[in-house]
Parts: structure tokens; C-alpha cells; sequence
């Protein structure tokens, strides 16, 4: 077992990550790729326990790969006093919203406060957790320093490197996608560079910590704010008899000056529904409203209940009461074909549906088990039956393994929150309709 760091004869890791979660185990995977000897820390001891036994516990890798970086001399750790000293410590851990949706950077304290213990002379540390401008230069880099008794920029480097890890995506992972770094100063960034550059085919430099810290939080509100002109658009495009959806189709063929963005019911994950309000936050710290991120939380905000009003209608116009109705819901987590249900935007639809007095089933093939508020719901497992047994089916997630159009020929009614159905035929747009 390691000793504590800047001990004589401490052994010293060329990399530790802190935080193995969906960003930090494929940040390690990567760097075990490039030769590196890399030590995991996570404060969650069965996280550890799991990938020292091989196991792996985020979708975009699997248990052979983890396999493979036991085998290449990763470990895992829950204490930090199994650390080694570092060369770099990459810092991957959760940057959520409190109860009053303002920053929680608790971990990222944390973190620091650990990398500033295991930090020696020509380190690097760099922050990936996303953040307001000026986190890393005010929240991380007195840790550090006072922890570490150096000085940054002088005895060790420190930036910032936003994650741009897209769960699911099959096309682009670490190795693939570009790489922004913002030095504390140019020696920072040079050093900084260097490291991912053993990683990442492409690293693109800020110009400061703060400049990547800005360009991690505009990448998600300029997704945010466009969600929420669709979602506005939906709604009154349905009063308006006009198939959105059609005329995005439409739009999305000009070859220039336009980008297609979806509505749905709500938004979800870690990043879009959060990363702007962290923004939001440090904006009004300097005694400015951030109106159009603050206008799009609020139309992404009513979505979940623009769903339930719209499967009110749907049944009422088929001479059903919501209240004692046997719903359906198909696809529970944020994105299709992955199992996180980080920030659901069908846990809000489903509160509200259980507060009208509707009975839930769900169908997901990605989540064996799912709560609404501790109270479990109950998973369709003859999906056919379900289906055509259901008094109203809601597609909230679009799973490729769904046939949405077959199934809206079993179901009694069918409402699509994600566009997916095929309503040429007139048959299903008598027993089936788009949000």
C-alpha cells in the first residue's frame, strides 16, 4: 500500500484522477493507453472495491476494458492515504446544484484539498469539473496551495481542462475530441498541453482559466437556450395546427445559418439543465440578470407539466379520466440508449401524472429498477402487452431497440414526445399524436 505523498522514497504515479465517474474512469482508461501509471481515487469505497474486481460501473466502457487497465497497473483507492505522490492530478468529480440552485463545489474543495496533500514541486493539476468563471483560480488554487505549502505557477502548474465526455456516443470519446486547456499562466498551459497531448489528438489553448471555464459553460447554454426556443415553439405550434417537427426536418436542410435542435419533455443530465445556472449564478453575483438563461429555465421548466396536459387531453378527447388511468411510460432515463437518469426529465412528468391520480408502469431497457420519490414503480416486462393494455403509452425516451410506429398499432393511444412517429397513415393519428 502507498504511503502519503512528498515522503523519501514515496512512489510517485504518473497520474492519480479524482473521481471515477463517467468522466474520470474514461480520462484513466485513456491515459493507461498511453503508457502512463495511473491511480484512481474515489471517495465511494464500492466504486473502488468494483474496479479493482474488474467491474465497471459507467456505460461507455465496459468490464473487459477495465480488466485491461488492472492488467496495464491501474488501481483504485477510497482512502487518501493509499495515494502516492502525483506528476498530475486530473480533477473529475460531480459539480451539482444546491437546494437553492446555486454551485456546490463540496467535492471540488475536497478534491483540491487532496491534490494539494499529494502535489509536489513541477506538478500539474488540472481541473475538469465544470464550473463559473474564476473557480479554478479562486475556489481550487489557494487549496493548493496552502495544502501543498507551494505556490502555483512557481513551484507546480494548474488549468483548467472542461470535460466534454458525451455518454453514449459511440463516435467520440477522449482520444477524439478536441481538448481545451487554460493555463493559470503560459507555462501552465504549456505544461497542461503536454499532458493531454499524450491523450487527445487535438488541444486547443485558452487563453487563461477563465477563458476555458467560459467556453465549457457556453457550449451547454447555447444548447440550453436553443431547447428552450423549440419547446416554446411546440406549444404554440400545436395550437397553431403546425407539425414542428416537419418544419425542422425543412429547416435542417439549409446548408448554412442553421443547427436543428429537438423539443421533448424537459431537459436532462448533468450538464444542460445545470451548467447554465452556474453561469447564471456568477453573472448575477456582479449585479446583472442573466435574462435569457433565466427565461429558458423557466420554458424547459414546464415542459414535464405541458406533457401531462397534453395526456389529459389525449385521453379526455377519448372519453377518459386521467384520474384512474393505466399510463405507460416508455424510456425513463435522459438520453436514448443510455442507462443515466441523472436529471430525468421524466421524473417530473411522472410526479405530476401521480398527482392526477394515474397509475404508472414503466419500460425502460436500460433500467432494471425505478422510484418516483421512494415510491417504486413497476417495470412492464411483456412490453407488447403493456402496451396495448395501457389506457395511454407516453414515449418520453426514444430507445433504438422502440418501433415506436408498431407499437402505436397495439396501443389504445400513444402520445410522442420525441417526434418519432410515422403519422401519414390515418389510422394512427386517430389513436396517436406528436407532443
Amino acid at each position: 500500500m502507498y504511503g502519503i505523498n512528498k515522503q523519501v522514497g514515496t512512489p510517485q504515479a504518473d497520474l492519480i484522477v479524482v473521481g471515477l465517474g463517467y468522466v474520470g474512469l474514461p480520462l484513466a482508461h485513456e491515459a493507461v493507453r498511453a503508457g502512463m501509471d495511473v491511480v484512481g481515487y474515489d471517495q465511494n469505497p464500492d466504486v473502488a472495491t468494483g474496479l479493482n474486481a474488474g467491474r465497471c460501473h459507467v456505460g461507455d466502457l465496459r468490464d473487459d476494458d477495465v480488466r485491461a487497465m488492472l492488467a496495464s497497473g491501474f488501481r483504485a483507492v477510497s482512502e487518501e492515504s493509499a495515494l502516492p505522490s502525483a506528476k498530475t492530478v486530473v480533477i473529475c468529480v460531480p459539480t451539482p446544484l444546491s437546494d437553492s440552485d446555486s454551485p456546490d463545489l463540496t467535492a471540488v474543495r475536497a478534491a483540491a484539498e487532496t491534490a494539494g496533500r499529494v502535489i509536489g514541486p513541477g506538478s500539474l493539476v488540472a481541473l475538469e469539473s465544470t464550473s463559473y468563471p474564476g473557480t479554478t483560480d479562486e475556489v481550487v488554487r489557494p487549496l493548493l496551495e496552502k495544502l501543498s505549502g507551494l505556490t502555483a505557477g512557481t513551484d507546480f502548474h494548474l488549468a483548467f481542462s472542461p470535460e466534454r465526455i458525451d455518454p453514449g456516443n459511440a463516435l467520440f470519446g477522449v482520444r477524439n475530441t478536441p481538448k481545451v486547456v487554460g493555463g493559470h499562466t503560459p507555462d501552465c498551459a504549456a505544461a497542461a498541453t503536454a499532458f493531454y497531448g499524450r491523450l487527445c489528438d487535438q488541444v486547443i489553448q485558452a487563453r487563461s482559466t477563465r477563458e476555458a471555464e467560459m467556453a465549457k459553460l457556453l457550449e451547454n447554454t447555447y444548447r440550453y437556450v436553443n431547447i428552450a426556443l423549440v419547446n416554446e415553439m411546440m406549444v404554440f405550434s400545436h395550437d397553431l395546427g403546425v407539425d414542428l417537427w416537419d418544419a425542422i426536418r425543412c429547416a435542417a436542410s439549409k446548408p448554412f445559418g442553421f443547427q436543428a435542435f429537438h423539443p421533448g419533455p424537459g431537459v436532462g443530465g448533468h450538464c444542460i439543465p445545470v451548467d447554465p445556472n452556474y453561469l447564471s449564478h456568477k453573472v448575477r453575483s456582479l449585479g446583472y440578470p442573466f435574462r435569457l438563461v433565466e427565461l429558458a429555465g423557466e420554458i424547459n421548466g414546464r415542459m414535464p407539466g405541458y406533457v401531462v396536459e397534453r395526456a389529459n387531453e389525449l385521453l379526455n378527447d377519448n372519453y377518459k379520466s386521467i384520474n384512474g388511468a393505466d399510463v405507460l411510460l416508455l424510456g425513463v432515463t435522459y438520453k436514448e440508449d443510455v442507462a443515466d437518469l441523472r436529471e430525468t426529465p421524466v421524473l417530473p412528468v411522472a410526479r405530476k401524472l401521480l398527482a392526477r391520480g394515474a397509475r404508472l408502469v414503466y419500460h425502460d431497457p436500460y433500467v432494471s429498477d425505478w422510484q418516483v420519490d421512494g415510491r417504486p414503480v413497476r417495470r412492464a416486462t411483456d412490453l407488447e402487452a403493456e402496451v396495448a393494455g395501457a389506457d395511454l403509452t407516453i414515449l418520453l425516451q426514444a430507445h433504438g431497440t422502440y418501433d415506436v410506429d408498431a407499437l402505436a398499432g397495439r396501443a389504445r393511444l400513444l402520445l410522442d414526445t420525441r417526434g418519432k412517429l410515422d403519422l401519414s397513415d390515418a389510422a394512427t393519428r386517430q389513436r396517436a399524436e406528436r407532443l
